[in-house]
């Protein structure tokens, strides 16, 4: 997520200061990934170091106000027209955790797919209940016509939950495809085991029994 240029494009409408720039990215994003203000300032902070924004005055309650330079507005538009890159993709803990489970002796993995695939369920079911309401909300007969704004907040809230759907689906079905994956691999565990048993050489009959019968023949 970049604060960075989410920061630039509430900058990019007009001067802002710390809590109404937290507050704004939280509406549009529906709170999805919330920030704090310390978060907004030591970002500023960057903001300015690099030219990209500049103190725009105070106002009567002492709020510091911010604006976007030229510099700022051409770094913002090169971030939209620029595809986000997957050359490095972000790290996921979820991932993580399963290329770790496969490899520590003692861990139940079907078990912890099952319950990360219960979890993934659970939040797939809540995002799709909000994106009934987002559209419920949009399909209100006093939200005829363009709303300012807000309707652009809305259509944006919208978006980020597709977005979540659409990802928790994925996570869900990749589960799936984990449960299949782990089924095989014990299968060919079995199956090389069964094998490495069979290639065994035979010892022959216990010692005592071949004693017995060199006995019999003397």
């Amino acid at each position: 997520m970049s604060i960075r240029h989410g920061l630039l494009a509430l900058l990019d409408q007009g001067p802002r200061y710390g809590y109404q720039l937290r507050t704004e990215f939280e509406a549009r994003t529906g709170a999805t990934w919330p920030l704090n203000v310390g978060q907004v300032y030591t970002t500023l902070a960057r903001l300015e170091r690099d030219g990209l924004v500049v103190p725009a005055g105070e106002d009567e309650e002492g709020h510091q106000f911010y604006a976007a330079t030229d510099a700022g507005r051409t770094e913002l538009r090169a971030w939209f027209d620029t595809p986000v890159p997957r050359t490095n993709p972000p790290r996921d803990e979820l991932a993580i955790k399963l290329a770790m489970a496969v490899t520590v002796p003692g861990v139940d993995v079907p078990a912890v797919v099952q319950s990360q695939r219960r979890h993934s369920i659970k939040a797939l079911q809540d995002y799709t209940r909000l994106k009934a309401r987002a559209l419920a909300g949009e399909a209100r007969p006093d939200a005829a016509g363009p709303r300012g704004p807000q309707a652009g907040a809305d259509l944006a809230w919208l978006l980020v939950l597709e977005q979540l759907i659409f990802q928790t689906e994925a996570e869900v079905r990749w589960l799936d495809h984990c449960e299949t994956r782990l089924a095989q691999h014990a299968e060919v565990e079995q199956a090389r085991a069964a094998e490495a048993r069979r290639e065994e050489p035979d010892p022959g009959p216990p010692a005592r029994t071949r004693l017995g019968r060199r006995r019999t023949k003397a």
